[in-house]
């Protein structure tokens, strides 16, 4: 009997195209869902029959409670080498191996100078008009050249985002807890004096922290209230790393020009949900990761981990 494996979250129905899943046929039959699994107990009762779960980045948690409901699972597979949303503790002593993929960082560096460069020149507004035949030219675009661009976090994404503000001819600055004048020197970018003064002195500031217990909240209603009129924020990080409540105020009340955002408190968004709405928000839903290549390369690694496990030699292991 083959085994049954599942793969959450595949929107565009393209797990089984842009990889080969070939190698794994003749021992696992493979079953794409296209729609997420909001609760517990749905997602329990649609995964009961599987042995192996693919899971895309951090889209669904994967608590003790979930995987004692998950019997039959004998191997999860998270895209990527780092997932928050998985019991690891509990995965191991029910017996099921995690394991990750490949993946790049470049496509949300990418999608962060959309959205930045969406912002800056009212993409969004005079491409509505022009389709709607509105007013020609409504809006007066915002210079990234001899603009300072504030970067939070200079890991693998920042520094990638940096070097791009880079050349477009903007002053580049960085600022995060453990970030040293030695490390933003390697990257050519200032180190900011505090995250405060990076705020209060950027034209563009831009997310890129992993969330954790010191970045929760980091920016909040005292932190947004120092940025310019003028100023834009983007963030394709983690959503919680801004206070959610905190930024639609901001945002209604007109206190900057606008946000970028591509993560948000709850994924897949409700049609009801007040982001949906806000005012001087440019939005998309959480595309960052999501690029041919990257996709290429996380489904790839899956069939990598089936074959690897099935021949009992299980690698990327996770936890």
């Amino acid at each position: 009997m083959r085994l049954r494996c599942a793969v959450l979250d595949d929107y565009q129905g393209v797990a089984t195209e842009v990889a080969d899943w070939s190698p794994v046929a003749d021992d696992v039959e493979v079953v794409g869902f296209a729609r997420h699994f909001a609760d517990e107990d749905t997602l329990a009762a649609a995964l009961a029959d599987f042995d192996i779960v693919v899971t895309l980045r951090e889209r669904v948690p994967f608590p003790a409670p979930l995987l004692a409901r998950l019997p039959r699972l004998k191997l999860l597979i998270a895209s990527g080498m780092r997932n928050t949303v998985i019991d690891y503790a509990a995965a191991e002593a029910q017996g099921v191996t995690v394991c990750g993929t490949p993946s790049a960082s470049t496509p949300p560096v990418e999608l962060t100078w959309a959205l930045l460069l969406g912002l800056a020149r009212g993409l969004v507004t005079e491409n509505e008009a022009l389709r709607a035949g509105g007013p020609w030219q409504s809006t007066v675009g915002a210079d990234l050249h001899g603009r300072r661009l504030g970067l939070l976090g200079l890991g693998k994404i920042g520094s990638r985002v940096a070097l791009v503000g880079l050349a477009f001819g903007m002053r580049v600055s960085a600022w995060s807890q453990h970030l040293t004048k030695e490390r933003a020197e390697e990257v050519g970018v200032e180190l900011a004096a505090s995250k405060e003064e990076l705020l209060a002195s950027s034209d563009f500031v831009s997310v890129h922290l992993a969330l954790g217990d010191r970045t929760r909240g980091l920016i909040g209603a005292a932190e947004l209230a120092l940025l310019k009129p003028t100023a834009y924020l983007v963030n394709t990080s983690r959503a919680a790393i801004v206070d959610q409540d905190a930024l639609l105020t901001a945002l209604h009340e007109g206190r900057f020009a606008g946000a970028g955002v591509d993560v948000f408190d709850i994924e897949p968004l409700p049609a009801d949900h007040p982001m949906r709405s806000a005012p001087r928000l440019l939005a998309t839903p959480h595309l960052g990761y999501v690029s041919r290549a990257n996709y290429e390369a996380y489904y790839t690694g899956a069939v990598e981990d089936i074959q690897a496990f099935l021949a009992g030699s299980p690698v990327r292991r996770l936890g």
